[in-house]
């Protein structure tokens, strides 16, 4: 059996894949040029680049699991207010960096979005931590069970005709009463924020799958066993999911209980394939890029987004047009390299090498930025 610290190269590495990707999908040369499979779901459905935010938080519950190993897996002070600080930390985290630069001219703070991906990342990291420390396994299951059925008949019976509708759901209508219209997401055409409070509820289950697959990492000795025992266990969740998308649909803007199921399945997967790869085939080397990714995923996170909405504030000229450094890049270097949509692409893996070569420059000087 390996040891513990080849068990977290594997979740590592699966974290490093997930963290290239999110880069990839978030960083187009041009959001008109993308491949089909990097763009999210309109609605409905469930694309490649759908799976990147529950990877994330399934990940996370996973290394929950193992960080409270210090803590013989009990609460206790000191524990609780790591959590707490934690998930305050990555909310407010996540709040400077929707209002990031702060200065802008006529800027008014009556229209900052309050949530967002690491505010649900924080929440739903909290709450699942909390569950899983006063709750045993069985009745862990069995909450995550009443979240999940709860939330499908919260939305089914207060969403009026068109219950899983953009304009109708019931998330939307509790975000606009407790946030106000102004502090929501409107990508979308009209007020609405795919990181809503309701919607962050079954997130919490995204957590609490990934911290049941940590228990059995830890648990199952035998290597190809355990691999074999999150296949199955990732096959049922999955199917699940699947089957009841027939009358709840997947959906990532609502995070419906069938999306967790169906990425949750997929997620175990994916780690099942690592822990596979790493620790019984031991392909250490292949998975060694993705690892240097891995090791400062949320540093990574922040410093992309803040360099993406930087040079988006920087203007130059362009045959006469006033265009922001972000386009002046694609049009000027990518564009004429590739083309539209293969310099689009090249634009985007062009910044998840930079972004490696930074962090790989952290890893050499052991430099990991916890937060």
């Amino acid at each position: 059996m390996k040891n513990r610290s080849d068990r977290l190269l594997a979740l590592d590495a699966f974290r490093g894949l997930t963290i290239a990707f999110m880069i990839i999908v978030n960083t187009p040369g041009s959001w008109a040029y993308i491949y089909g499979p990097l763009r999210h779901a309109e609605w409905h459905g469930c694309t490649p680049t759908d799976l990147v935010f529950p990877f994330f938080l399934f990940i996370v519950g996973v290394a929950m699991r193992f960080s409270f190993a210090r803590h013989n897996y009990q609460p206790s002070s000191d524990l609780l207010k790591k959590i707490f600080w934690r998930t305050v930390t990555i909310f407010s985290f996540g709040l400077l960096l929707n209002a990031y630069p702060f200065i802008r001219q006529n800027w008014d703070w009556t229209s900052l979005r309050i949530m967002g991906v690491l505010q649900r990342i924080g929440l739903a990291y909290g709450l699942a931590a909390i569950l899983s420390l006063y709750l045993s396994e069985k009745k862990l299951w069995i909450s995550c069970g009443i979240i999940l059925i709860g939330y499908w008949l919260i939305l089914l019976l207060f969403g009026g005709s068109d219950p899983f509708g953009l304009s109708s759901n019931i998330a939307r209508t509790i975000d606009i009463a407790i946030l106000g219209e102004n502090h929501l997401w409107r990508g979308t055409g009209i007020p609405f924020d795919p990181e809503g409070l309701l919607s962050t509820i079954p997130a919490i289950v995204t957590v609490l799958i990934g911290f049941s697959i940590g228990q059995l990492i830890q648990k199952v000795p035998d290597q190809m066993r355990l691999v074999q025992t999150i296949l199955i266990r990732g096959a049922g969740i999955a199917a699940v999911g699947w089957l009841w998308g027939f009358i709840f649909p997947i959906n990532k803007q609502l995070w419906t209980s069938t999306y967790v199921l169906y990425t949750g399945g997929l997620a175990s997967f994916f780690l099942a394939a690592f822990i596979w790869l790493i620790d019984i085939r031991g392909y250490k080397k292949l998975s060694w890029p993705f690892m240097i990714f891995g090791t400062n995923s949320i540093f990574v996170f922040i410093g992309s987004g803040l360099w993406v909405k930087t040079i988006l504030k920087v203007k130059f000229d362009y045959n006469g047009d006033i265009i922001s450094g972000y386009s002046y890049l694609y049009n000027t270097v990518f564009q004429p390299l590739a083309g539209n949509i293969n310099g689009s692409f090249l634009f985007a893996l062009a910044h998840v090498l930079a972004w490696w070569l930074i962090l790989f420059w952290l890893y050499r000087k052991k430099i990991f930025i916890k937060i």
